[in-house]
Parts: structure tokens; C-alpha cells; sequence
């Protein structure tokens, strides 16, 4: 089930579980994991793509044994906030995905997640041959924490009323 707001998705999820945040590249998909309670995005893995059957079969692999209860994909909206070939290509993979797993699947604006990425590891001060490595799953750790942040703003707000 894709779910369009992180609203919808909240509603879908059960009070405990870990979400995997995923950063959609041409040729890697970074992966990030929360913890159960979703209050940290830790950067877990880079998945080299191959074709859309065995880039799906590694992301269930993964979502099975780690007990993932909803994915959260990166949207690369362009900076005016439309939508280009990327997002689209980020939301047929979603659609593809909906097929094949019951998970909810929603989407968080991933505009500069590589930036700030980047910028952490640089601050770290990693070599440019170990950033490159990291680079697509600390990118998802961003998206994921991003989502995570707006989870636990919802769930403040319900406590409140």
C-alpha cells in the first residue's frame, strides 16, 4: 500500500517496529534502518541494482530478517518542489514494489539528504574514497530520520489532545 502523506502512513503502522528508509540511485540503493521505538535512522547497507527483480528481492530479503514494518523511499523533487524523471522513476519503482510486499511505502522529499550527507561526512573527516562508499546509505539514514522526526511530531500532537 503506498501511503501519499506521513499521516497516512503513521495510521498504517503497527505502535513498534523498525521502518527502512531507502535513497533510490541509478546504479546503488542505500538502505537505513530505525530502531523499534523509530527514533534514530541508522545508514545499514549500499545494494548494488541490477534489475528490478533482484534489487526487490534483496530489499524483502532484508525487510523480512530485520522484522521492517514500512519503507520510506527518497523523493528527488527538484528544487521548485516539481517532479522530474527521477521521482518518477522513484514512484514506479514504489508502485512495482506495492506488488510484491503488504509493508505500507510512502515517500519523503529527499531535496538535499546527499548534501547534508556529504557535508557530515566530510565534518567526520572521511577520505573521499570512504565517502563514496557511504555515501547512498548515511543519504538514506537523512530520509529515514527526516520521517522519523515527522513521526514523532504526529504522535506528539495526539498526546497533546
Amino acid at each position: 500500500m503506498i501511503c501519499q502523506t506521513p499521516e497516512e502512513f503513521a495510521a498504517t503502522l503497527p505502535d513498534f517496529g523498525a521502518v527502512a528508509g531507502l535513497d533510490l540511485g541509478t546504479t546503488t540503493i542505500g538502505v537505513a534502518l530505525s530502531d523499534i521505538m523509530r527514533g534514530v535512522a541508522t545508514p545499514t547497507e549500499t545494494i548494488k541494482r541490477k534489475k528490478f527483480g533482484v534489487d526487490a528481492a534483496a530489499l524483502l530479503k532484508l525487510t523480512t530478517s530485520r522484522d521492517v514494518k514500512g519503507l520510506v523511499l527518497g523523493l528527488p523533487l527538484n528544487m521548485d518542489g516539481s517532479e522530474g524523471p527521477r521521482a518518477q522513476a522513484t514512484r514506479a519503482f514504489a508502485r512495482n514494489l506495492e506488488k510484491l510486499t503488504p509493508l505500507p511505502i510512502t515517500f519523503w522529499d529527499e531535496r538535499l539528504s546527499t548534501v547534508a550527507a556529504e557535508r557530515a561526512m566530510l565534518e567526520a573527516d572521511l577520505s573521499r574514497k570512504r565517502r563514496a562508499e557511504l555515501i547512498d546509505h548515511v543519504a538514506a539514514g537523512f530520509i529515514l530520520q527526516g520521517l522519523l522526526d515527522r513521526l514523532a511530531h504526529l504522535r506528539n500532537a495526539q498526546n497533546v489532545r
